[in-house]
C-alpha cells in the first residue's frame, strides 16, 4: 500500500466508523442511574444540592424566594486515555485488519468507562463525602427540623439515615435508587466528550522517531454524588424484610418542617454476587411454594461488575 495524506486520512475515517459503531452498540448502564451535566470549566461547584424546589400556597402578595444555600460542593474534571500504535510497516504491508478488533475493543470500552466511573463511586460512598458533610452513605445526614436534637449554626436538625450496614458479618452491598426524577443520585459531568483522534504527521517527533502511527481517544469527564436521599445502601441480605425496610426510609425521607419528599425507588443496583437474590426477589411471580410475591417489579434490577473503586 502507498502511504500518503489521502490513504491515511482514509484509514483514521475506517477506524473511526468502527470506533463509533462500538460505541453505539455496547451496553453501558451508567445513564440509568445517572444525570449529564456539560462542564464548562476544570470543576464545577454545585450550589443547589440540597434544595427540592417543592410547591407552596402563594399566601400573601408576593413570593417567597428560596435562596441556593452555598455547600461549595465540587466536582474536579479528570482526564482519561487509551492509545495504541501502528507501525507504518503493517500500513505499507496492508494488514490493517488485524487491528480492527482493538479498534472495537476501543470503542467499546469507551462507551462503557462511565459505568467504571459512575458505579465505582457508588461503591465509594460509604466512605466519600457529599454537599452536607457526609458520607453520602452515613447515618447522620442532618435534616432541619424545629423539634430536632441536634443545633447547627442556631437551626435544629435530627440526624437521617440512608444505609443498613451490620455490625456482624456485614455482605455484599446491594443500592436502592430514585431515579424518576430530572436530579438523579449521581452525577456525570462532563467537559470534554469520548473523542478518537490519531497522529499520523511524518513531521511529527514521535512518528518520525518510531515509525508508528498512534490512534486513541481522551476525554475529561468525572462523576459525583447527587441527593443523598434519592438513595439507600445496605450490606444486610438482600431478602424481603430488608428489602421494604429501605424501600421503608426512603419513602419515609421529608425536607424541611417535615415535608415528604416523594422519594419511589425505582432501580436496585447488585454486584454479580447477588443478581440471584435481586431476581427472585423482583422478578419472580410466586414465592414460598406458590404465595404472590408482592415485591415483583417494585424495581428495576440492574447487575453490574463495576462496583468496585475506580
Amino acid at each position: 500500500m502507498i502511504i500518503n495524506a489521502a490513504t491515511l486520512d482514509a484509514i483514521f475515517k475506517g477506524f473511526k466508523t468502527l470506533y463509533t459503531t462500538a460505541v453505539l452498540q455496547a451496553p453501558s448502564q451508567a445513564p440509568e442511574v445517572s444525570m449529564t451535566v456539560t462542564s464548562a470549566a476544570r470543576d464545577e461547584t454545585y450550589n443547589w444540592l440540597g434544595q427540592f424546589p417543592q410547591m407552596r400556597e402563594w399566601i400573601g402578595d408576593e413570593r417567597v424566594i428560596r435562596k441556593l444555600e452555598a455547600h461549595g460542593f465540587t466536582i474536579t474534571n479528570r482526564k482519561f486515555e487509551s492509545t495504541i500504535s501502528v507501525s507504518r510497516d503493517d500500513i505499507s504491508d496492508d494488514r490493517l485488519g488485524v487491528f480492527a478488533p482493538m479498534i472495537q475493543s476501543m470503542g467499546y470500552e469507551a462507551a462503557i468507562h462511565p459505568d467504571h466511573v459512575v458505579f465505582g463511586l457508588l461503591a465509594a460512598g460509604f466512605n466519600t463525602l457529599c454537599y452536607d458533610g457526609q458520607n453520602f452513605f452515613d447515618t447522620e445526614h442532618p435534616v432541619r427540623d424545629e423539634d430536632g436534637p441536634v443545633t447547627i449554626d442556631g437551626d435544629k436538625y435530627r440526624l437521617v439515615s440512608n444505609m443498613d450496614v451490620p455490625e456482624e458479618n456485614p455482605g455484599p452491598a446491594w443500592f436502592l435508587l430514585d431515579t424518576s426524577r430530572p436530579i438523579k443520585p449521581i452525577i456525570w459531568q462532563e467537559r470534554e466528550k469520548y473523542e478518537f483522534q490519531s497522529v499520523t504527521s511524518p513531521s511529527d517527533h514521535s512518528v518520525f522517531m518510531t515509525d508508528k502511527y498512534l490512534y486513541g481517544v481522551r476525554a475529561r469527564v468525572n462523576a459525583g454524588f447527587g441527593l443523598w436521599q434519592m438513595a439507600y445502601a445496605s450490606r444486610a441480605p438482600l431478602n424481603k424484610a430488608n428489602y421494604e425496610a429501605a424501600r421503608t426510609a426512603m419513602q419515609r425521607q421529608v425536607f424541611d418542617k417535615g415535608r415528604p419528599l416523594g422519594i419511589k425507588p425505582t432501580v436496585l443496583v447488585v454486584p454479580p454476587e447477588l443478581e440471584g437474590a435481586a431476581m427472585r426477589l423482583l422478578n419472580t411471580e410466586h414465592v414460598d411454594g406458590g404465595n404472590s410475591n408482592e415485591w415483583k417489579g417494585t424495581a428495576k434490577p440492574l447487575v453490574t461488575p463495576f462496583l468496585t473503586a475506580a
